[in-house]
């Protein structure tokens, strides 16, 4: 939820962070000397004012042992919207030396997106430990966004919001907000409901601001909203947000009833984190880790596809060991045969990164997949005649043997043209069989043009040069 803590609050005597952002140093030694010292005033004093990114960031750069110390020194003074700063690992070794009390008075404070964000990834039983200790109201609509399922709607939506019936008027509607207590900090719509708080129509802050007070608000109302259902992706919301500019969006149920609000702050933060995802997979990367997952938890996740890469690189031995004779007959082969598929691996990578992002956001559909393809190939025959230009030259000249021009550059044709069809081709054919081509592709576009690249040089030189 954006942050409401005024910027010009007082600077502790050492900046967090210095010109270029990071955080700084001496400054982390500061909070760790008053940590040591259970000094809380100084540690009041260094970390009370921060904005809650800074202060997760603080918490980060912080040994384990002295996270929950921190919290525990600062007392009520310690904003917990800090814990949803920081990665998952982190935000779970905290809770769990905190006592159940504790985190209750922390999350009762907090908006209730950010409240989930905390107790989210908690067990069933800690959850319901902590949930028993906040007021009944507060307890059922944590409980409620708890119930939707991970990564919809529902877990990243507040339901703090601003709704009135149509029939009231804009004066009725201002009074409204000056006298109640309980709004959200920041709001840019007001939303009409009926009398079974079904979503009706929407009404911008500005436009209310600009008429008068006996004007209905049913004369002002907008009918033509993006509403998002609270059991929606995470990632379909976010792309509605990028389309239609949204700032905020109605998170209605099944039965059109009004239940919350998304605003962009939380979508901005959906965004960071798909992109991270598909990142991270791309690179045969888990995208649960993170940089404080323990030894045993980074190896462990990251050995599915080192086994893949394994199973490749076996196919593409027993691939070479079939050309034993060959190679042992002229030594420039392998000496070159590694450029083919270096450059087939490059090439199949590009396309691929391409692909899946394409698909992430939409942009690949069926509308357009055969021109996308056509693209790809032509794009892999012309960098495959450049490259086997330049290369066979190379190679001609490196070797003296004239001849290997035209195997080299065949085969160099032959690999790139291949790699960019399987950059293409592989990712769509696992997105229709329902597979994440962002965590799939890479072992099956790396085995194609390893298993091409070798083929087709070593293929063409045995039977150019008569090498059987």
């Amino acid at each position: 939820m954006l942050d409401e803590k005024d910027m010009t609050a007082t600077l502790p005597a050492v900046a967090p962070r210095d010109d270029d952002g990071n955080l700084r140093a001496d400054y982390v030694e500061e909070v760790v000397k008053a940590l040591d010292a259970g000094n809380a005033a100084a540690l009041r004093e260094l970390v009370g004012e921060l904005h809650e990114a800074d202060a997760g960031a603080v918490i980060e750069a912080l040994d384990p042992e002295l996270r929950p110390r921190l919290i525990a020194l600062m007392g009520a003074d310690f904003d917990f919207t800090a814990l949803t700063q920081v990665d998952d690992t982190v935000r779970e070794e905290i809770l769990e030396e905190l006592p159940p009390q504790t985190v209750a008075e922390g999350v009762r404070e907090l908006d209730s997106d950010d409240a989930v964000t905390i107790l989210e990834d908690l067990p069933k039983e800690e959850q319901a430990e902590i949930l028993e200790q906040l007021p009944p109201v507060e307890r059922s609509a944590l409980r409620r966004s708890l119930d939707y399922p991970e990564d919809s709607a529902g877990r990243r939506m507040q339901d703090e919001f601003i709704a009135v019936g149509p029939d009231w008027t804009v004066g009725q509607t201002i009074d409204y907000m000056r006298e109640t207590v309980d709004l959200p900090e920041r709001f840019w719509e007001i939303y009409v409901v009926d009398a079974d708080r079904k979503l009706a129509g929407v009404v911008a802050l500005d436009r209310l601001l600009r008429t008068k007070r006996p004007v209905p608000i049913k004369d002002l109302f907008e009918e033509d909203l993006h509403p998002v259902d609270a059991t929606d992706e995470q990632e379909e919301v976010a792309r509605l947000f990028e389309r239609y500019d949204l700032v905020s969006a109605p998170v209605v149920d099944d039965d059109n009833r009004l239940v919350g609000v998304i605003t962009f702050d939380d979508i901005v933060d959906v965004i960071e984190e798909e992109a991270e995802e598909d990142i991270k997979a791309l690179g045969g990367v888990s995208g649960e880790e993170e940089l404080s997952d323990s030894v045993w938890t980074t190896a462990r996740s990251r050995l599915p596809w080192l086994l893949a890469n394994l199973m490749t690189a076996l196919i593409s031995a027993w691939v070479i060991s079939n050309f034993e004779g060959a190679i042992g007959k002229m030594v420039a082969l392998a000496v070159l045969m590694p450029i083919v598929a270096s450059m087939g691996g490059n090439a199949g990578t590009q396309t691929m990164t391409v692909t899946v992002r394409a698909l992430a956001t939409r942009e690949l559909s069926s509308a357009n997949t055969l021109r996308i393809i056509r693209r790809e190939l032509f794009v892999g025959l012309i960098n495959g005649i450049v490259f086997a230009t330049i290369i066979g030259a190379v190679a001609a000249f490196t070797f003296n043997i004239t001849d290997l021009w035209l195997v080299i550059g065949l085969a160099m044709v032959t690999v790139l043209t291949a790699a960019a069809l399987g950059g293409i081709l592989i990712p769509l054919v696992l997105t229709r069989l329902g597979v994440d081509p962002a965590v799939s592709s890479g072992p099956f576009v790396t085995t194609v043009t390893d298993v091409v690249g070798f083929l087709s040089f070593l293929g063409i030189a045995t039977l150019w040069f008569g090498l059987q």
